[in-house]
């Protein structure tokens, strides 16, 4: 025989069910990580992020005094047009792009997003554009592809973009300089070569921010998860060290922590 819910136990299961989203067919709660994924953004406040301060290539040429400087102008301006409202990361459509403190090599990355009309945006990798995100009314193709290449693909393999106003879900997956998407549960990019924009004879940089890239247009993020990938096993006898290694960034040369490896003996 079915009993009525009495109206207390009722009022009670509202606010247990408003505490969730989904995400990837999960219940989850908003802005908590997923198992083995650490959350870049807490849904209170902007701890973690900076704005943005040129290119990796202008960067580079920068001398300490002078990164400092664009960089506290840049967090300035940062604050001035993104916010937290209800859990949700908020850009208002005015300044720049919002850019992770810390840099990133090989990585899995989760994250919401959803735009308005006519809105446009991407997500940079490694300081780089970009994984596309567009209004698929205006841009048939569907958001996902990595646009600004030039040699390899850069349309998604297909259109999975939900329609305007409601939440999208990005999986990216980059190792080395290859990337792969899925944009809510569907693959969009298989593997592909990401190019390096700023310097188009060089390969993509190893390490970088991740940028949350403005275009002028209401944008809104939450649940942003990240899991680094460690460097797949060696084969063979090598030595290793791990500490910061250098690479070129325009003509200049970046330091940043990696690992360098020496082989001394043939593969065993």
């Amino acid at each position: 025989m079915n009993q009525a819910i009495p109206a207390s136990s009722a009022v009670l299961m509202i606010p247990l069910f408003a505490c969730f989203s989904c995400t990837a067919g999960q219940v989850q709660t908003l802005n908590e990580p997923p198992e083995g994924f650490v959350a870049l953004f807490n849904g209170e406040n902007l701890d973690g992020w900076k704005g943005l301060a040129g290119n990796p290539v202008s960067r580079a040429g920068m001398t300490e005094s002078e990164l400092a400087r664009a960089q506290a102008a840049a967090d300035e301006e940062m604050r001035a047009y993104w916010s937290v409202a209800d859990g949700v990361l908020v850009f208002d459509g005015g300044g720049h792009s919002l850019c992770t403190v810390a840099d990133y090599g090989d990585f899995e990355l989760l994250v919401d997003w959803k735009i308005e009309g006519h809105g446009d945006s991407g997500i940079y990798l490694r300081g780089s554009p970009q994984v596309q995100i567009w209004d698929p009314a205006q841009w048939p193709v569907g958001s996902g592809g990595l646009y600004n290449n030039q040699r390899g693909p850069s349309d998604p393999l297909t259109r999975a973009d939900k329609p305007i106003g409601e939440w999208n879900t990005f999986r990216i997956i980059m190792r080395g300089e290859r990337v792969t998407v899925y944009l809510n549960d569907v693959l969009v990019a298989d593997d592909v070569v990401m190019e390096n924009y700023w310097e188009r004879d060089k390969p993509i940089y190893p390490v970088g921010q991740i940028e949350l890239q403005s275009h002028s247009t209401l944008l809104y993020f939450r649940n942003i998860f990240i899991r680094e990938i460690p460097p797949e096993p060696l084969r063979g006898r090598y030595l290793t060290s791990i500490g910061p290694f250098p690479y070129e960034v325009g003509n200049q040369v970046s330091h940043q922590m990696g690992i360098a490896c020496l082989i001394l003996v043939g593969r065993i």
